[in-house]
């Protein structure tokens, strides 16, 4: 069974960089390409950045460039997400899931929430 566990939100400053982390297990980790995606409040499922199995390919939303890098260990089986200039519009449940871009429901477990706040 695929387990996904995300971690690393909470309240942070505008300006801040939390690095979220995805730990997986049920499934080889490092065969499969991954991606973030996130849910700000009201709003629908937006997916956010991918990455392939080895980490030489990835992907961003054209909005996320710049300030999003996304990483993967394959020895630790763990995703990551570095966010860096934070902002207001950043506040979001963030989720880790299977496949290097996504455009599925929004899965159907707690995420990480980050929220931008002074």
């Amino acid at each position: 069974e695929v387990h996904l566990v995300e971690s690393g939100g909470g309240l942070v400053q505008p300006g801040g960089s939390p690095r979220l982390s995805c730990a997986a297990s049920g499934f080889t980790f490092g065969n499969n390409a991954m991606s973030w995606v996130r849910q700000a409040p009201g709003k629908g499922l937006e997916w956010v950045s991918g990455i392939n199995w080895s980490g030489g390919l990835t992907s961003y939303a054209e909005s996320m460039k710049g300030r999003f890098t996304i990483s993967r260990d394959n020895d630790k089986n763990t995703l990551y997400l570095q966010i860096n200039s934070l902002k207001s519009e950043d506040t979001a449940v963030y989720y880790c899931v299977q496949g290097q871009y996504y455009s599925g429901s929004v899965p159907q477990r707690q995420g990480t929430q980050v929220t931008v706040s002074s």
